[in-house]
């Protein structure tokens, strides 16, 4: 949407928590905070309105070109003791008073900015593509968070399936590690400890052996255990840079059965299609057709399982989804995703599921070019770790 001179853009919410406030401004506050883009074509400026404590380190940091407070545009009334409702009263002062009868705001601004703004008049728009279309080209500093994120993320995998790779075995089949059976909860904690020690969040990840893996996003419980497909899928975000990482990789101790052999050798192939599929100017839907026509042709069904069938054995999810200051954002690889664009970071991550053994899943995360992919991954993609 083209804004006029009396139409601003406005996106709002803490930046800690809504990503695309963040994204536009890159500065971490715990507060509600606003940011408008306003003034006539051609000179148009930002403001951001933060907490008054804030304001110097934002004018330092802050991808703004004036920084105020609430303080500083108190309607007649004055400003509430809330400090959410006098952030919102304050924005839609600082609107009135240039002018400005309309505003294009985010699908995520709270609903208090929206009344606020509604109680002076103001006509709101939300343009449901704003926040989320600017933030699918990464730049190269995105791009470098990305890497660095990757990388924790890589490290945390193979000290995973190592562990279990690597396990001892009980009697019962039942991995041990240190003396004890080996269970879905201690490998998540050695991945949270592993990656808390490297400035990550403990975010709980998917460790789940056997039957379990059959649901995609089961977490997983209990022992794990020879011959059994164990998913591993870690996703921490950087507590400095806000960025994620997302990887899994699939670990089966000991003797893999031939039926987890066979599919793999459809994962591997699924995967590869798909990432050479993957370029600008290419659908996510492409990306998607391309890994689960190698799935078919192993086959193997796609989409949910029909009623009653017990026996099937399908990939039940899209290829992928865009990754960045959310682990879920813009584009996805699915039917009806939309064009990729040169930047965007995306996941592929085929996978299959059976009721009677378990699950299996591979996924890396790629950097879109005009030519292709760039893989941000280093790790193997064989299902035996020892």
């Amino acid at each position: 949407m083209n804004p006029s001179e009396s139409t601003a853009i406005v996106i709002a919410g803490i930046p800690v928590v809504d990503m695309s406030m963040y994204h536009r401004i890159r500065f971490l506050v715990g507060d509600p905070a606003a940011w408008i883009e306003w003034g006539p074509e051609g000179s148009r400026r930002s403001t951001l309105i933060v907490r008054d404590i804030e304001m110097d380190r934002a004018r330092v940091d802050a991808r703004a070109d004036e920084v105020t407070c609430p303080g500083e545009c108190e309607p007649s009334g004055g400003l509430s003791g809330d400090r959410g409702i006098a952030t919102a009263q304050a924005t839609a002062e600082f609107l009135v008073r240039r002018g400005i009868d309309r505003v294009i705001v985010h699908r995520d601004l709270p609903m208090l900015f929206a009344d606020c703004f509604r109680e002076r008049g103001v006509e709101i728009v939300c343009d449901r593509d704003l926040g989320i279309i600017d933030r699918r080209a990464k730049d190269e500093e995105e791009i470098g968070h990305l890497r660095t994120a990757q990388a924790a993320t890589e490290s945390a995998m193979r000290l995973a399936c190592e562990t279990i790779g690597r396990a001892g075995v009980d009697p019962d089949g039942r991995l041990l590690h240190d003396g004890e059976v080996l269970t879905s909860e201690i490998v998540r904690s050695i991945i949270d400890i592993h990656l808390i020690r490297k400035g990550f969040s403990s975010r709980p990840s998917i460790v789940a052996g056997g039957p379990m893996g059959a649901d995609c996003h089961e977490m997983g419980s209990g022992p794990l255990r020879t011959g059994e497909p164990v998913i591993v899928d870690i996703f921490p975000q950087d507590k400095k840079t806000r960025y994620n990482g997302d990887c899994t990789r699939t670990v089966v101790h000991g003797d893999i059965p031939p039926e987890l052999a066979a599919m793999h050798a459809a994962l591997v192939e699924a995967r590869a299609a798909s990432e050479q599929a993957t370029r600008a100017g290419i659908t996510g839907q492409r990306v998607h057709e391309a890994g689960i026509a190698r799935i078919r042709a192993h086959g193997y069904g796609v989409g949910l399982p029909p009623d009653g069938e017990a026996t099937y054995c399908g990939m039940i999810h899209g290829t992928g989804h865009g990754i960045g200051l959310d682990v879920h954002e813009a584009p996805l690889l699915d039917f009806k995703g939309p064009e990729l664009v040169v930047g965007d970071a995306i996941t592929i991550e085929p996978g299959l599921y059976d009721a009677r053994v378990g699950g299996m899943r591979i996924e890396d995360m790629v950097i879109v070019t005009a030519d292709g992919c760039e893989n941000l991954n280093r790790l193997p993609y064989g299902l035996d770790w020892s």
